[in-house]
C-alpha cells in the first residue's frame, strides 16, 4: 500500500515556477509596491485593528493609548529585530559591510529575532505602564499568524526560500535553485505557520475564555508556531551559507532555534493552566 502511494505521489513532470506568471508587486511609476512589503503592511494594520478590538471586550488588560504604544514599538521590534536575527544567526556574513545588514529590500528576515524583538517592545511597554506582561502578549500573540501567513506567501511569489529536492506530485522547479523539482516549502510555511495558528487561536480567543489564563494563547502560540517551523524545516532547503552546519549537525539552524521555544511554551502553557483564572469584568488598565 506505502509503495503504491508513493508511486502514485511521484511526478512525471515537475511544475515549474515561471509558468505561474507571478510578478513582485504593483509598479506605481516612481517605486513597485512589493508584495513582501504589502504582506508587513496588511499584517500590521491588521494587528492593530483586531488590538483595538480585542481591548473593547471586557477583561481586556490594557487601553487603547497603550495599544498605540505597543503599535509602535512592536512594528519596530519586528523590523530591527527580524533583520538583525537573520545576520546573526543565518547570515553573519553581512557584518563584513554592517551597512548590508540595513538593506532591507534585499530579503531576509529571522521569525526568532523577530520575536525577540516583540518581546522586548512589550517588556518596554509593560513595565513603563505597569501591566501585565503575560496578558499583554496573549492578546500580541494572536494577531501575528496572519501576517506570518502573508509573508510566507510573499516568499512564494517572490520564488525565494524554496524547499528540498522532491519528487511529489506538486513538487516545483524555482529559479535559482537548478533544474531540480523542489518542495514549494513557503506554502507548507504559510498554512501550518500562519494560518493554522490564526484558526486556533482566534477560535480561542473569541469562543472560549482562554484569555483570563494569562500565559495560556502565547503559551499555545509559541508551541505550534515551534512545532510547525520544525517540521517545516526537514522540507525547506537550508540557507547556502548554513548548509554544511545543518549536515553537520543533523538539524538546520532553525531547527535548534526552535527547540527552546518549543519548551517554552509547554512552560508557559503549563504555568496558565495550573493557575487561577483572572476576573472576567472589565479591566481598567494603570495610568
Amino acid at each position: 500500500m506505502l509503495s503504491l502511494l508513493a508511486a502514485s505521489g511521484a511526478a512525471a513532470d515537475p511544475l515549474y515556477w515561471s509558468d505561474l506568471g507571478l510578478f513582485p508587486g504593483f509598479d506605481l511609476g516612481f517605486f513597485t509596491l512589493r508584495f513582501y512589503s504589502l504582506a508587513y503592511l496588511i499584517g500590521i494594520i491588521f494587528a492593530y485593528w483586531h488590538l483595538s478590538k480585542t481591548l473593547k471586550q471586557p477583561g481586556a488588560p490594557m487601553a487603547q493609548r497603550h495599544a498605540d504604544d505597543l503599535f509602535f514599538y512592536c512594528t519596530l521590534g519586528v523590523i530591527l529585530g527580524g533583520r538583525l536575527g537573520y545576520a546573526i544567526f543565518y547570515n553573519p556574513n553581512l557584518w563584513s559591510n554592517p551597512l548590508d545588514v540595513l538593506k532591507l529590500w534585499e530579503g531576509g528576515m529571522s521569525f526568532h529575532g523577530g520575536l525577540i524583538g516583540v518581546l522586548l517592545a512589550i517588556a518596554w511597554v509593560t513595565r513603563s505602564a505597569n501591566l501585565s506582561f503575560l496578558r499583554v502578549c496573549d492578546y500580541i500573540a494572536i494577531t501575528y499568524p496572519l501576517g506570518h501567513f502573508l509573508g510566507r506567501l510573499a516568499n512564494f511569489n517572490n520564488g525565494e526560500l524554496w524547499g528540498r529536492a522532491s519528487d511529489v506530485s506538486w513538487a516545483m522547479v524555482f529559479p535559482g535553485g537548478g533544474d531540480v523539482a523542489r518542495h514549494p516549502s513557503q506554502l507548507y510555511q504559510a498554512g501550518l505557520e500562519g494560518f493554522v495558528p490564526f484558526v486556533v487561536l482566534m477560535f480561542l480567543f473569541w469562543k472560549t475564555r482562554a484569555r483570563y489564563r494569562p500565559g495560556l494563547l502565547v503559551g499555545i502560540f509559541t508551541i505550534l508556531m515551534g512545532m510547525a517551523r520544525f517540521v517545516n524545516e526537514f522540507f525547506r532547503e537550508p540557507d547556502s551559507q548554513l548548509a554544511e552546519f545543518a549536515v553537520r549537525t543533523g538539524l538546520s539552524m532553525g531547527q535548534w532555534l526552535t527547540i527552546p521555544l518549543i519548551l517554552i511554551g509547554l512552560i508557559v502553557t503549563l504555568y496558565a493552566v495550573t493557575r487561577k483564572p483572572v476576573g472576567t469584568g472589565s479591566v481598567s488598565a494603570p495610568a
